[in-house]
């Protein structure tokens, strides 16, 4: 029996109630497992129009849907009870086991709870030791951590948010309402935001259906980190800096208006909230890139995501640093994938990262990695699981984990281990993770992932096999992140509503691949860059014979200014020139 408590009356985070309806990482067809699949294919379905609309990701798409979405899994589960409207005022305790959460108008006693808040709330009303802010070399060993405090860290403890405003090009001609200034308004910050883009560029940033723009900009936008550190103080505090977010993005919004035309004005997408300072254009709640992170058993650092030297995924089992236990050092404990690179948003200074990209498809891509389980599990308190931007895990290291793919896939497996807790009478430190990992690969609804195989996606009958073969012998884990397929026959489902065809000869430059192609008089016209999420085509595309005809299916994308290839056609025949 499940209670699911929410502050606002959408549930989904980052993906609908924080407005970043463009999801970054686990793109690929391989990574797109569990939840997270479940959820891209859902929207595939409800989104008229298909996903394939900005240059940021290749899927965006009315939060809206991805709200209803939520609500509608919800609302079939006979066993779960979902109440809205609530924030957490008390954590309840016995000894060093939470028991239970204490609302303003509800009181809710569990023998597991999940915190699943943006800026891990519920580790501060608990007294469960945490970490907010920067660690040094000395602490954890990371290459990329500064040696000690220095201007960038004390004026940005963390990653600072944004308050995300949802735009609409109403059309040539259109003049929209006026966007009125905040009252604390300042354009002249603004004035080099798409200096290095220029406008079209910037507007295709977060392109939604509908002539929608998601309005999330790093570049002099409207990421906000003037006094952060109130995020954390007294609920007063918060609510000021929570206002002042939010004025920056209508000042940002207004200032986008007046300098590219009226046609641009606010979108109605975001339900009205006694909670929030959001509705209408803007989100509900900002998008939180950080929160307070747990101390946990193991604390994933950045040694944990980074390549293996000469190989594209990062090694099992993960390198962690573990608090006052010791578990055998093979054991592979990964219950969740991520891919992203390592990204950090500071609106003023620079932040060198160790690199961890690599080229996939015809694109960059971030290469792969796994989250340990001990890092949902507290050191030392009981009757407790983290499940979102709050797990333990460095600084520096959360700029890979943050992403909306990855804490799904945080939150399945956080989950799933509650409900095994339970069902075995044991506390989270003591559950059998093995037990955990099967259950998340051969869940009947949504199979997980727990090891990254860039060439097997959960439809391949050889993917379960290999999931289980690495579990078991991590040390066998290949740098290239592919595993030794008795045959290469794996099926996928395109997530493009439009495809079209496009015929022409093959070119490859290093690592791109583009397609020339020709009119029915032979004249050629400009290159079309292909790129692909499946792991067949990206083998196909490495594979094909340079000036080769082929005809090509896939989306067209004009804000990414790419072809998304599902399907390659050889026509056998070189094409001179």
């Amino acid at each position: 029996k499940t209670v699911l408590v929410s502050e606002f009356p959408w549930l989904g985070g980052m993906l609908t109630s924080a407005g970043v309806s463009a999801p970054d990482g686990n793109e690929l067809m391989p990574l797109q497992t569990g939840i997270w699949g479940a959820f891209l294919r859902e929207l595939q379905q409800r989104q008229p129009g298909g996903l394939d609309h900005a240059w940021v990701s290749f899927f965006t798409y009315d939060p809206r849907i991805g709200a209803e979405i939520f609500a509608d899994w919800v609302a079939e589960l006979p066993n779960l009870q979902w109440i809205a409207g609530q924030v957490p005022q008390e954590v309840l305790k016995q000894d060093d086991r939470i028991t239970g959460v204490r609302f303003s108008e509800v009181t809710v006693r569990a023998k597991i709870t999940l915190d699943g808040t943006e800026l891990g709330d519920l580790l501060a009303l608990g007294d469960v030791p945490h970490r907010w802010g920067w660690e040094w070399q000395t602490e954890l060993g990371e290459a990329s951590a500064p040696i000690s405090p220095n201007a960038l860290t004390q004026r940005y403890p963390v990653q600072v948010p944004t308050w995300v405003v949802v735009m609409q090009d109403f059309g040539e001609g259109t003049i929209a309402p006026e966007i009125p200034a905040p009252e604390d308004d300042h354009p002249a910050q603004f004035e080099a935001a798409w200096e290095k883009y220029g406008a079209d560029r910037f507007l295709n940033y977060g392109r939604l259906p509908g002539n929608r723009l998601m309005i999330n900009w790093p570049h002099h936008g409207n990421d906000y980190g003037a006094g952060v550190q109130r995020l954390v103080e007294s609920v007063p505090d918060r609510q000021a800096f929570l206002q002042e977010a939010h004025w920056h993005s209508q000042s940002f919004a207004r200032f986008i208006q007046t300098q590219l035309g009226q046609r641009y004005g606010l979108a109605e997408v975001f339900p009205y909230d006694p909670h929030s300072l959001g509705g209408g254009a803007f989100a509900l709640h900002p998008y939180y890139r950080e929160s307070r992170r747990l101390q946990g058993i193991s604390t994933l650092r950045e040694q944990s995501i980074l390549p293996i030297a000469g190989g594209c995924v990062a090694s099992l089992p993960v390198q962690v640093l573990t608090e006052g236990c010791v578990y055998a050092e093979n054991l592979c404990e990964a219950i969740a994938i991520g891919n992203y690179v390592n990204d950090h948003h500071y609106p003023v200074g620079k932040l060198d990262l160790k690199p961890k990209a690599m080229r996939w498809g015809g694109r960059w891509t971030g290469t792969p990695f796994t989250i340990p389980y001990r890092c949902l599990v507290p050191c030392s308190t009981e009757g407790l699981l983290v499940c979102e931007k709050n797990i333990s895990v460095s600084h520096i290291a959360n700029g890979a984990t943050r992403l909306q793919p990855v804490v799904l896939g945080i939150g399945q497996a956080a989950g799933m281990a509650a409900a095994l807790c339970v069902e075995q009478n044991c506390q989270p430190r003591a559950l059998d993770v093995q037990s955990l990992q099967e259950a998340l690969l051969t869940d009947t609804i949504a199979p997980a992932a727990v090891i990254p195989l860039l060439n097997l996606s959960p439809k391949h009958p050889e993917w379960l096999t290999w999931q289980r073969y690495y579990l078991k012998h991590p040390e066998a884990y290949p740098s290239a992140g592919e595993a030794p397929l008795a045959f290469d026959s794996s099926p996928h489902q395109s997530l493009s509503k439009a495809a079209v065809e496009q015929t022409g000869a093959f070119e490859r430059q290093e690592t791109e691949f583009w397609l020339r192609p020709t009119l029915p008089d032979g004249e050629p016209i400009a290159l079309i860059s292909l790129v692909t999420l499946h792991p067949e085509i990206d083998r196909q595309l490495k594979a094909l014979p340079q000036g080769i005809k082929v005809v090509v299916t896939g989306q067209l994308n004009p804000s990414g200014e790419w072809l998304l290839v599902d399907k390659i056609d050889q026509r056998g025949n070189q094409v001179e020139g």
